[in-house]
């Protein structure tokens, strides 16, 4: 076994390798760019070398920083996580020829299947069900509108050496196709150093289903079940389960069989997954397969016991599989989150600063029930505009996915982060959906359910009035409280009133409260609700039972009330006594700024381009302008027909969350 190894990456994933290997007795050594010199992965690996400056084409992707960073640390082998140089098959030989060991598949199978043209060249050849596509080199724009109209459409653009959504764009007719292969070969070149781009055809209504392979070297391989990834938002995934809600126990042998011959057929060895498209008849098409371990792992582990971690260092060390396909059952039901640093609010664009807050919910392992959480960051820590936006993975698992789903909706409700826009809201939000729930999704979900973005949602009455008991419950601590502070305790039961209005989603509900050393009972029109829980006045999240039901909610203190966050809701809650609510209800709301006539900057970046000059006349939906962030080109775009007036912008400016680009005339 090595003694030590490097990991090639950065993040949360670097930070799942050294955790293992830790486990395992084996030393790590971490690389790190200007912009990480204080990280997480960092702080943790035994060792760490400095590779270079922040943008990773002058750091991570830099294969001879990296084999330096060997050289000085003497490290036996390599995990290289997933991105990067994951999947560089020059990469590969480079360790090969240095005598160090590639924690991953050999250089052979990386080229035959790393690639996604050549990929489903091969897996056609093997009898693989592939989408219809045109996987020849692609020459400028004119050509892929040809071939996007000799396919049909909707067409997907897509990145030959691409992974993790970059270099993706769906077209629905020519000019869509034209602007997404410009844009598609940007962001490839931008963040894999390759530009080639392939167009198939998108299945409507399709279920993105993945199965893990584990290969060795003795020629055993298994597949470790499925995994559903069809909640998907331009074509990242956003939440991820295993197994799928769909499958049934044939399809999922079949597949996984499939997986298994493709992945024989090319030699492989260590983790990889083959990715499928699944139609609403169980028909699977293979998609592409990714030589590395992936993102999501952590719910396949958590249903099979299995550290695929583990497992790659072994193989990798020459070791055989400890187990057969026969012994790899399926052991309930596992859930995870990828919690981004993006605004849902400003449609989910990046988003980056510092963690002022960042108190993730405690992982715990028990017989009915577990939490996990992966991550890379901590509070005080910086989120960078130079790499992907992921801050966690959060993990649940339970024995059905009704209490996975549950478990993950208290998690996400307890885990506090602050200083930055982030996905949370979103994430608590499709976790109460009904069509989540009934695991009746497919990747148009984000779309179809959320089609003008994500204002954040509106709770059920009967959750409302809950939460409005337990405002009531918390107003009345804080009376005491203030009680105590007057000098007044003595007469606390006389100063502190029984009855309350809660105003709440525009609603103003009466309420009378009663309490013992145990709890309250808040009483709202017929119904009493019993409410039990350790809060005190300023802590920043409440744990709560409403009668035999947990709540969880993050608390920040306004004037006369609270503000309330939870599944999804972010609600200003008022508390008054009988003749506060009068004098309240005359109170004029604040109005915000208007700001139609200005085109903001909805997230921190920089200028790509400018469409348009002062004094042209635009309509709605035409390209303004083209900002980069973390790797990503957003286009934005006029929501009305209008003249511009001034532009503030320039391209290669960097601009803040609100600065103004441009401006129109009234």
């Amino acid at each position: 076994m090595f003694s030590k190894i490097l990991i090639a990456n950065r993040g949360e994933i670097a930070c799942r390798v050294i955790k293992s290997a830790r486990a395992m007795g084996i030393r790590t050594v971490a690389v790190y760019s200007d912009a990480d010199a204080h990280a997480l992965h960092v702080r943790m690996a035994d060792e760490a070398v400095h590779i270079g400056p922040p943008p990773a084409n002058q750091s991570y992707i830099v294969i001879e920083r990296i084999m330096d960073a060997i050289r000085q640390t003497g490290a036996e082998a390599v995990h290289p996580g997933y991105g990067f140089l994951s999947e560089n098959r020059k990469f590969a030989e480079a360790l090969a020829a240095e005598g160090v060991a590639f924690i991953g598949p050999p250089a052979s199978a990386i080229e035959a299947m790393g690639d996604k043209i050549t990929s489903k060249k091969l897996a056609a050849e093997a009898g693989v069900s592939t989408v219809p596509g045109y996987m020849g080199l692609i020459a400028d724009a004119e050509e892929a509108v040809k071939i996007s109209t000799e396919i049909g459409y909707p067409v997907m653009i897509k990145a030959s050496a691409g992974g993790g959504g970059k270099g993706m764009r769906i077209a629905w007719n020519d000019d869509e196709a034209r602007e997404g292969f410009q844009s598609s070969k940007n962001e490839a070149a931008s963040s894999f150093g390759d530009d080639r781009i392939f167009i198939e055809k998108f299945v409507t209504q399709p279920r993105h289903i993945e199965i893990q392979v584990l290969a060795d070297g003795h020629g055993n391989c298994v597949y470790l079940h499925e995994r559903e990834c069809s909640i998907q938002r331009r074509n990242q995934k956003v939440i991820e389960e295993a197994p799928s809600p769909f499958l049934d126990a044939d399809t999922r042998k079949a597949m996984g069989e499939q997986a298994v011959a493709l992945a024989q057929a090319v030699g492989y060895t260590s983790a990889g997954t083959v990715e499928f498209i699944v139609d609403g008849d169980r028909n699977f098409y293979f998609l592409e397969m990714n030589t590395r371990l992936q993102v999501e792992h952590p719910v396949t582990e958590l249903i099979t016991g299995v550290d695929l971690v583990e497992q790659m260092i072994r193989v990798a060390a020459g070791e055989k599989l400890p187990f057969a396909q026969g012994d790899l059952a399926i052991n309930g039901w596992a859930i995870e989150s990828r919690i981004y640093a993006e605004d849902p609010y400003r449609n989910f664009l990046p988003s980056i600063g510092r963690l002022t807050r960042y108190r993730p919910p405690a992982e715990f392992a028990e017989p009915a029930r577990a939490l996990r959480n992966d991550t890379g960051v901590f509070e005080g820590g910086e989120i960078s505009m130079y790499y992907d936006p992921m801050i966690a993975k959060l993990c649940t698992w339970a024995p059905t996915r009704a209490q996975a789903i549950e478990e993950m909706r208290l998690a996400l409700d307890a885990f506090e982060l602050e200083g930055i826009g982030h996905n949370l809201p979103f994430l608590s939000a499709v976790m109460d959906h009904p069509r989540f729930a009934s695991g009746e999704i497919t990747t148009a979900f984000i779309a179809e359910e959320y089609p003008d973005g994500f204002v954040g949602t509106d709770l059920p009455q009967d959750l409302l009035t809950r939460v409005a008991a337990c405002a009531c419950a918390m107003n009345r601590m804080a009376e005491i409280r203030r009680a105590r502070i007057s000098g007044r305790m003595d007469n606390h039961e006389r100063i502190v009133g029984s009855d309350w209005v809660i105003r709440i989603a525009g609603d103003s509900i009466p309420a009378t409260i009663q309490a013992d050393r145990e709890g309250a009972s808040v009483t709202i029109g017929a119904d009493t609700f019993r409410i039990t829980s350790d809060w005190l006045p300023g802590q920043p999240l409440a744990r709560l039972m409403v009668d035999d039901q947990a709540l969880v909610m993050k608390v920040a203190r306004l004037s006369g009330g609270y503000r309330l966050r939870l599944r999804g809701a972010d609600l200003k809650v008022h508390v008054f006594s009988p003749r506060q609510a009068e004098l309240a209800a005359n109170m004029i709301e604040k109005q915000p700024p208007d700001t139609s006539k200005l085109l903001l900057c909805p997230m921190p970046g920089m200028v790509v381009s400018i469409a348009v000059s002062e004094g042209d006349e635009v309509h709605e939906g035409q390209p303004l302008a083209t900002i980069e962030a973390m790797k990503m080109e957003n286009i934005l775009r006029a929501d009305r027909k209008g003249r511009v007036a001034r532009i503030n912008a320039a391209p290669g400016a960097s601009l803040a969350v609100d600065d103004v680009i441009m401006e129109f005339e009234g």
